[in-house]
């Protein structure tokens, strides 16, 4: 069974920066992907940027330009580093990691940006 641990979340004023981390149990080159989604209080769970096996990313617009994707295959870890941070970044963030159609999740970080 594959796991997803994600570390790096925290309290941060807005502006502020945090860097996320997700380490998995296994080599990240059996994921066809991996990614992070978000899910603030209330709300559905929504994309937040995903990195394909062959390196291509994808961000939500809303994220684009202050979020960066990115991974230490030696390590087996996502990381997510996010700037410029605003209180409706707060959210569980969860790291995820698909093969084809099987879809792995972490049990997510609590970021929470303060005004």
């Amino acid at each position: 069974q594959v796991q997803l641990l994600e570390s790096g979340g925290g309290f941060v004023q807005a502006g502020g920066s945090l860097k996320l981390s997700c380490v998995a149990s296994e080599t990240i080159f059996n994921f066809n992907g991996m990614g992070w989604h978000r899910q603030a209080p209330g709300k559905e769970r929504e994309f937040v940027a995903t990195i394909s096996l062959g390196g291509n990313i994808r961000y939500s617009k809303n994220m684009e330009g202050r979020f960066i994707i990115s991974r230490d295959n030696a390590k087996n870890t996502l990381h997510l580093q996010m700037s410029n941070l605003k209180p409706e970044d707060t959210a569980v963030y969860y790291c995820s990691a698909n093969q084809l159609s099987t879809y792995y999740w972490g049990q997510g970080t609590q970021v929470t940006v303060s005004s």
